[in-house]
């Protein structure tokens, strides 16, 4: 079986990728300047002017401007200017708060941008996608998303996927250009050219980027990509249906009112007047508010540790996670592999003992030929790094040595081998590297023999090294065998790789179980080894370990109940991660899965969550995720799982709040009207209001910082209803007592001889002081008043000094006081409502304290 073309050990990344200088920084940075980015065209940009025509779609906006047309026609021009001003503030308030979610996805979008490998003024650099030029010249391996059409100048078994742009799922071989040639369609065998968008499934390359964004193939299909959109999440969809209802309860309540009006006062443009402000008092314009506050400055507050959201489910579904499966290299170690031991029939040297004996060279020696030349695994570049300190200048080094064929890894025979061919040698040397059983049956070793291997392996592995067994061969045929069994190996020894927990590992993990969160380690490692790092950090080892080969032997019921107590899995290929990841469903739970490899693409596709590795991952992992870890690190998962329950909680409460505060402000717009008293609010005053409320639903809960006890529930129910009748009525109670109080304030006054515009201004104040007892009642589920105006929260703040701002200005200016209808206030009458407010929120604090609003479900 002849091997590919000769490679001498010595043809590192130098000779394989650094073919050319590149480009220079300056012209790369010319041609961004004047080409563009490298991205398709983003249709319906959301500029400031379309921002605006939105708002003026709003319902609440046309409302508004309604309201301002009657106040007119009624020759009242103060009050059609003092709206006309809220038309103007609502409006501005919108562009501020959308242009900064536009902002904040702008910057997702930068940092979620596939990575290139270029090289620019003769080094590597990695940058992103998007900043990729023409002429740049990038440098391509097993896993990467092709970031723009380019002409492959070197190619070693270079094979991409090409079925985003041809249909055909079959992997397409390419060669390198031997000159000018014609760019050609995908598709096809033996072409010199790779497309944007498409996987390389194996091998490497290195290719000049040819055209890029629009210009590239999939760039004539961007429009209908771009076109497609997500379907609503859950939350949205619950969101919309209640938003319905009550936009539904709102108009015909309107309607009600104006035929009713209209029909016993005989004043049409008034019943007109007041229909549209009951519709503006029950129309819920803040829950989509919410969502999309809530989502783009969650994904943000989650790029802040590290983690990108690639899809807002994830924000969703975070808080409901009930187990949590990891990788162990990398994500819960440093994936630094050190050699930190050497076992050659049964004598063993410590990589601390200092000087190597010579006994100990050639297991080294042959663990290095067994690896890749410009190696990335981190077990083989320690390999290279100690052969580097104690193989130099010795006879166990071989620049000048051919490869000249490689026998991959594969599910059937976890070990690989690389056959050289020495210039002053007849025969060919392979060298053999792998799994100990693997290795150990290659070389047919005897029980014996067998026996001192598996305690060596077991004797290491609870150390919690990864083991390897090395082996060497000669063969002197013309032709390679097809496989690796057909070589005469003999057994060299073994070598354990330390790779230490990352800091905080532990404490992570504790606190997951503390939340109710199962963390199941899959690992291909030895399952000692596997046992031995779960033990160090924490995780449940009491259930064992199941490894993948008793998976294979268990049909899915049965690996369904081994896994509820099971925490560790060892020797798992990638396969048959997807198998744990449904087995794990079936039971019942939310799954967040981790994965770096194109075979964990299934996996992370049917997870819950899907989480890919942003540092060692490659695109195709990273297209099949909802997140991404920038730094591989399992805490930051921990922390994106504690960000998901604040962003969870804070959206409940925000949605609380608003549910609760329009009762008062509803109930206000219509008993009047059915019991014959003045009416005490009109539109200008409902637009006062929701210039209160508007902020405080997007900015005060959003910045509210989570509860003590967030990772001391248990997950959230997915399944469960938001809107939940305890939930609701809990809303609506609060949103009653706040319309009794000042309700009875208002009709009191009324009824004692009060001047109608003074019972309006007291009853105004009282209700915008409830509804800061409202804020301070559900920016905590069970926190005490003195707790929560304790917290960190300045937009709260913020928020309730420009409201005492505008206040004043309405209730103390007379010329505003007067396009309020308003009296002046005497000290009596703002003590009468400061008490209202004051009893209000002394009786929903002593009742919060009798409800079951929070999870209770604490770990004991």
């Amino acid at each position: 079986m002849p091997g590919p073309k000769p490679m001498t050990q010595k043809q590192t990344t130098d000779t394989l990728c650094l073919v050319s200088a590149g480009l220079s920084t300056e012209e790369a940075a010319k041609r961004l300047e004047i080409e563009g980015h490298n991205e398709l065209p983003q249709t319906q940009k959301r500029t400031q002017l379309r921002i605006m025509l939105e708002v003026a779609q709003e319902p609440m906006f046309q409302l508004l401007i309604a309201a301002g047309v009657i106040y007119l026609l009624l020759g009242d021009l103060g009050e059609a200017l003092i709206l006309l001003a809220f038309v103007f503030i609502t409006i501005s308030i919108s562009i501020v708060q959308e242009t900064r979610n536009e902002k904040v996805l702008e910057a997702l979008r930068d940092l979620t941008s596939p990575r290139a490998l270029v090289i620019r003024n003769g080094e590597q650099q990695r940058i992103a996608g998007r900043e990729v030029v023409r002429g740049d010249v990038v440098i391509l391996v097993e896993g990467d998303r092709i970031p723009a059409d380019a002409l492959l100048i070197e190619a070693h078994g270079l094979q991409t996927n090409e079925s985003l742009l041809t249909g055909e799922p079959v992997p397409v071989r390419k060669l390198a250009s031997s000159g000018s040639a014609e760019v050609a369609r995908p598709g096809g065998d033996d072409l010199p050219f790779i497309y944007s968008g498409t996987m390389v499934v194996s091998g490497k390359g290195v290719a000049t980027v040819l055209a890029i964004g629009p210009n590239t193939q999939i760039g004539r299909i961007g429009k209908a990509v771009s076109a497609i959109e997500d379907a609503p999440t859950p939350l949205h969809a619950q969101t919309r249906r209640l938003v319905s209802i009550l936009a539904i309860i709102g108009f015909s309540l309107s309607i009600a009112i104006v035929l009713l009006y209209g029909i016993t006062r005989g004043d049409w443009l008034a019943g007109l007047l007041a229909g549209i402000t009951l519709a503006m008092s029950l129309l819920p314009q803040e829950f989509p508010l919410i969502l999309t506050v809530f989502m783009a400055m969650g994904a943000w507050r989650i790029s802040q540790q590290r983690v990108l959201t690639r899809r807002a489910a994830a924000i969703e579904t975070l808080g409901a996670a009930t187990v949590l499966c990891t990788d162990k290299t990398g994500t819960l170690t440093l994936n630094k592999m050190t050699v930190a031991e050497l076992d050659v029939a049964g004598s063993i040297w410590h990589a601390t003992e200092g000087a190597m004996p010579e006994n100990f060279h050639r297991i080294l020696e042959y663990a290095i030929l067994a690896s890749e030349l410009d190696p990335f695994d981190p077990m083989e570049k320690a390999f290279l790094k100690l052969g580097e300190k104690h193989l130099t200048g010795t006879e166990h080094q071989h620049p000048n040595w051919l490869l000249t064929h490689e026998y991959e890894l594969s599910p059937d025979m976890l070990a690989m081998s690389h056959v050289w061919k020495a210039i002053d040698h007849r025969e060919f040397l392979i060298a053999m590297k792998g799994a100990p059983e693997a290795v150990a049956d290659l070389c047919h070793l005897n029980p014996e023999a067998l026996t001192m291997l598996k305690h060596s392996v077991e004797r290491m592995a609870r150390k919690g090294m990864r083991v390897l067994g090395v082996a060497s061969a000669s063969y002197e045929g013309d032709v390679l065998p097809g496989n690796q069994h057909d070589f005469d190996f003999t057994f060299l020894g073994l070598v354990g790789l330390a790779d230490p927990l990352r800091p905080g590992v532990r404490e992570a993990v504790q606190e997951c179980r503390a939340a109710g969160i199962k963390v199941a380690m899959i690992t291909g490692d030895y399952q000692a080894t596997a046992f031995a790092i779960a033990e160090q950090a924490g995780i449940d080892i009491k259930g064992g370990v199941i490894s993948g080969e008793e998976m294979q032997s268990l049909d899915d019921n049965a690996l369904s109940d081994r896994i509820r107590e099971v925490c560790v899995f060892a020797r798992i290929m990638p396969e048959q991660k997807l198998r744990l990841v449904n087995a794990f469903r079936a039971n019942g739970e939310i799954v967040a899965m981790t994965g770096d490899g194109v075979n964990d693409a299934p996996s992370l596709k049917s997870a819950h969550i899907g989480i890919a590795m942003g540092g060692r991952g490659t695109d195709v992992a990273r297209e099949a995720s909802s997140l991404v870890l920038l730094d591989d690190d399992f805490g930051s998962i921990v922390k994106a799982v504690r960000l998901g329950r604040r962003i969870y909680d804070n959206v409940k409460k925000a949605m609380g709040f608003v549910l609760a505060v329009h009762v008062p402000i509803a109930g206000l717009s219509l008993l009047p009207l059915l019991f014959g008293f003045p009416m005490l609010f009109m539109p200008v005053h409902i637009a006062f209001l929701e210039l209160v409320i508007n902020p405080v639903c997007s900015i005060v809960f959003e910045a509210e910082p989570e509860e003590d006890d967030v990772m001391l529930r248990l997950p959230h129910n997915q399944n469960a209803p938001l809107f939940s009748h305890e939930f609701v009525s809990w809303s609506l109670l609060q949103g009653i007592i706040v319309l009794i109080g000042v309700g009875a304030l208002f009709f009191g006054m009324i009824k004692t001889g009060s001047l109608e515009n003074l019972a309006r201004a007291t009853a105004f104040l009282a209700l915008v002081l409830a509804n800061f007892a409202l804020i301070v009642v559900n920016r905590s589920y069970g926190a005490s008043i003195r707790m929560v105006l304790g917290r960190s929260n300045r937009a709260f703040w913020a928020m309730l000094a420009i409201t005492a701002v505008m206040l004043t200005i309405a209730l103390a200016v007379p010329i505003v006081r007067e396009l309020f209808n308003f009296a002046a206030l005497d000290m009596q009458n703002i003590l009468f409502a400061f008490g209202t407010a004051g009893t209000v929120l002394a009786i929903l604090e002593s009742m919060k304290s009798f409800r079951i609003f929070r999870n209770q479900g604490k770990i004991k």
